[in-house]
């Protein structure tokens, strides 16, 4: 039996998977104290594209796969939202080193896009062993990512560098306490 995805467990994947983003939005202005709004629009703007394209990709790569595995599909969404949770609170707890970097240059914003959500192309493939309306899902984690990387650019000219990793180590535990509660239901059910 499939587990079905309530609207607040996607926006909750969707605020999890956008830590990445939002990270890098904060330590982008404060590397740039004053970045402009439409500089940070942009950058916001693939960042959301990139977390919604990732997603279906993983789901269709998956969806060839699913009748072979949908037995223990429940282990394999908790695997893959626990690895990636773990690896976040890792990330979250190295010490990184600050380099001017030149945070317009179109080439650094798409590797950044594609660095950010690689882990929504790794929950793409766990959609297709849930019930999910992939087209809400994407959408969803689409506007979500991009709302939350223009608070992160607001935030970092505000607060500074000290909550980039805070915010990862949230999106952590979130993206953990997910994949425990779809295994959790499945077990029990």
């Amino acid at each position: 039996m499939q587990k079905k995805l309530s609207l607040l467990e996607i926006i909750l994947i969707g605020i999890g998977l956008a830590m990445d983003c939002f990270a890098v939005s904060i330590s982008f202005s404060v590397i740039k104290k004053e970045i402009k709004f439409f500089e940070a629009l942009k950058i916001a703007i693939f960042f959301g594209i990139f977390q919604a394209i990732m997603p279906v990709l993983g789901w269709l790569l998956s969806l060839t796969f699913k009748e072979y595995i949908q037995e223990f599909d429940h282990w394999i969404a908790f695997g893959i939202l626990g690895t990636i949770g773990v690896k976040m609170l890792v990330e979250s707890l190295k010490k990184t080193n600050k380099k001017q970097i030149q945070i317009t240059n179109f080439w650094l914003i798409i590797s950044l896009s594609i660095a950010t959500s690689l882990d929504a192309l790794i929950i793409g493939v766990s959609f297709a062993f849930l019930k999910v309306n992939i087209t809400e899902a994407v959408i969803i984690i689409g506007i979500i990512t991009l709302f939350i990387s223009m608070v992160g650019f607001r935030m970092g000219m505000s607060l500074g560098s000290v909550f980039g990793k805070r915010a990862e180590l949230i999106g952590g535990i979130v993206l953990i306490g997910i994949g425990t509660k779809i295994l959790i239901e499945h077990l029990i059910s």
